[in-house]
Formats: structure tokens, sequence, C-alpha cells
């Protein structure tokens, strides 16, 4: 079988195996998406079957954020991320397939995933918007308007068979190593208005290399997060709906008697 070439993430955090992200989402991996202040944008549960996991989240129009991803298998893992529908190394569309562009994570690795990929060593930052604003609006592609996917394929295990006793030498065991992998370098407008996407904001530097990589044939764990206004997770009954209270009016409001003065028994 033909091996992927696809991007391996640089910039990568290594967490101990025990930690755990507040408000993560996955089983086999860590989902979270983090705003440029520090926290994690709230996200609420829905209804969804194994592998998929599927999340609504609440953006905040016009702040920047990062998607982090942590890996929790003793093993390499590619990671197929797609925003609004598009892969975000290669920006074409995306049906989160073992063939596309994919970040490499290594065992218990965590990697921070920051915007649009437009070079070897640059990214142009994810951030909220409308979705006549985003990315994908521009290539006129609505169709997965509004949502974080992460597809996770863990790396192909091979065995390979030792060599006949004859062909060891002395003091080897019969085990034989794998060779190790090769680096090769490197609706309507108003519908559109209303509805939540993500810019292709500013540049950034963030490095990254090129290895050989070969993914299982399914993805082990899939992650959907989609994101809206928080007025449209009110109109949806996703999240409690704001209703403001009004402001008492000292000429208008209370009704009674005179009650006495402070501090008069």
């Amino acid at each position: 079988m033909k091996r992927l070439i696809i991007l391996a993430a640089v910039t990568i955090l290594f967490l101990a195996a025990g930690t755990v992200f507040g408000g993560t989402i996955g089983d086999w991996v860590q989902v979270e998406i983090r705003s440029d202040s520090g926290w994690s944008f709230p996200v609420y549960p829905t209804a969804s079957s194994y592998p998929k996991k599927k999340v609504y989240l609440e953006a905040i129009k016009g702040e920047e954020y990062t998607i982090t991803v942590r890996n929790l298998l003793s093993r390499r893992v590619g990671f197929v991320i797609a925003v609004d529908g598009r892969n975000i190394i290669s920006g074409k569309k995306s049906w989160l397939k073992n063939s596309e562009r994919m970040y490499i994570l290594g065992p218990y690795e965590t990697g921070e995933f920051r915007g649009w990929r437009t070079g070897s060593d640059r990214v142009n930052r994810f951030y909220f918007t409308n979705a006549a604003d985003s990315y994908a609006s521009a290539f006129g592609d609505q169709s997965a308007m509004g949502v974080i996917a992460i597809a996770a394929y863990p790396e192909l295990e091979r065995c390979v068979a030792p060599p006949p006793c004859s062909e060891l030498s002395p003091g080897q065991s019969g085990a034989a190593a794998p060779p190790a992998a090769k680096a090769q370098g490197g609706e309507s407008k108003d519908r559109c208005q209303e509805s939540a996407g993500t810019g292709y904001g500013q540049q950034e530097y963030s490095p990254v290399r090129v290895v050989s990589f070969e993914p299982e044939a399914r993805a082990l764990e899939t992650v959907l997060i989609k994101y809206e206004w928080r007025s449209t997770l009110c109109r949806m009954g996703i999240v409690p709906h704001d209703v403001p209270k009004a402001p008492s009016n000292r000429l208008w409001d209370g009704e009674g008697y005179a009650p006495p003065p402070p501090g008069l028994n």
C-alpha cells in the first residue's frame, strides 16, 4: 500500500498521561476549543452515535480561537481537521477521509492548531465571524458551515516477521524492529449573515515538517463541534433563553406605606 505523505505538527505541547482538560470532548482523543484569552468556549453535548462525538459550542463574534487536540493513545495518530467543511491544511473541501492532508501527533502529545495553513512556517488565524465573512464562503461553499470537525486515524500497525534463526547474529533476539519512517521534507443571504463562520485572520509564524505516515482505513473517533452565536443557541433551546430583568423605576414601582428611617427601631 502506498504511504501517504502528510504534514506533522512541530509546535506541540507534551503533557503527562494523567492531565485532563476542562470541558474536553472525546474518548480516545481530547479536543478543546480555546480563546486567546485562555479560557475554553462553553460546549453542550447532543445525541450522537459511536464513533462520533457531537456537541454545540457557543461562539463569540470576533474572538480568535485555537483547536487543541491531545492524542491519548500509545502510538502516533493522524488528525484530519476541517473547519466549515474545509481542510485546514489544504483549504480544500473535506470529507474527513484518510487520504486528506493531516497533522500527526505522537503518543500522548498535544497539538495546538491556530489557523489556516498557508505555508510550511505560517498560518492565518481562526476567528469567529458571520458566515458571509468566512473562509469557506469565499469559495462559495456553505455545505458544512459552522462545524469544527476532527477525525482521528491511528497509524497502521504492521507485524514484521523475524528473520530465520540462521540469520541471527550471536546475542540477537528473534524480535525484529520495524523500519523507521522516512521523513519526506516537508442558503440565502440573510441566513448567511446570521450564522456563525470562521474567518481568514492575521498571519502568524507556525513551522511544521512533512513526514511519512500510513493511517488506518477508518477513523477511530470523530469529534464534530457545531458552533453558533448564543442568540441562535437560545432559539434552538440548547442554552437557557436570556431574559434581562427590567430595572426598577423609583417613581413607578412599589406600593405601600412609608417605612421608618434607617437606624430607627
